[in-house]
C-alpha cells in the first residue's frame, strides 16, 4: 500500500478522528471548565517534542519556525469561535456554531498542505512539521482561552466577595 490507496486511507482516518474530536469537544462544553482543563492539553502535547530525539525527524530551524508560524496564524479562527461565559459561579466554554466549520476547513487545509510539504521532505519530517504546526495552533488558542477564563473567574470571585459584604 504505497502512495494512492495509503493516502486515501490516512485521509479518511484523519476525517474520522476530526469528527470524533468535534463530538468530544461539543460534549465537553456542556460541563464547566477550569484552568487545568484548559492548560493540560498543550502541556501534554509538548511531550511530543521528544520525537526530535530520533534523527529522522530533524528539520531545519527555518522549516520548524515556518510551521509554528503557520500554526499561530491558523489559530485565530479557533480563538474567534471559542468564548467563555459564566453560569452562576461556574465558567463554561461556549462554542460558536462556526467552530465545527472552522475545524473542518482547517482539516481540509491541513490535508492539502500535507500533500504539498511531503514532496520536499521525508515522511517522518512531514509528521514532525505538522506536529509543530498543530502545537503552534494549540498553544496560543489555549493561552487565549486561559486568559479569558481567568478574567471571568476573577469577575465571579469579585462578585462573590461583594455580595458577602452586603449580607
Amino acid at each position: 500500500m504505497h502512495g494512492g490507496l495509503a493516502d486515501w486511507i490516512s485521509t479518511i482516518a484523519a476525517f474520522c478522528f476530526a469528527i470524533a474530536v468535534i463530538f468530544i469537544r461539543l460534549k465537553a462544553s456542556q460541563k464547566p471548565t477550569n484552568a487545568r482543563k484548559i492548560l493540560i492539553p498543550p502541556l501534554g502535547m509538548a511531550t511530543g517534542f521528544l520525537m526530535f530525539l530520533a534523527p529522522q525527524t530533524h528539520v531545519s530551524f527555518l522549516y520548524a519556525g515556518a510551521a509554528f508560524l503557520v500554526g499561530v496564524l491558523l489559530c485565530y479562527p479557533l480563538i474567534a469561535t471559542s468564548r467563555m461565559h459564566a453560569v452562576g459561579t461556574d465558567v463554561y466554554l461556549k462554542r460558536s456554531p462556526a467552530f465545527i466549520v472552522v475545524l473542518l476547513v482547517l482539516l481540509v487545509l491541513r490535508t492539502i498542505l500535507h500533500d504539498y510539504v511531503q514532496r520536499f521532505v521525508t515522511l517522518p519530517q512531514t509528521g514532525a512539521l505538522f506536529f509543530i504546526l498543530a502545537f503552534g495552533m494549540l498553544l496560543p488558542w489555549r493561552i487565549a482561552m486561559f486568559l479569558e477564563y481567568r478574567r471571568i473567574a476573577r469577575r465571579i470571585s469579585e462578585q462573590e466577595r461583594s455580595s458577602t459584604v452586603y449580607e
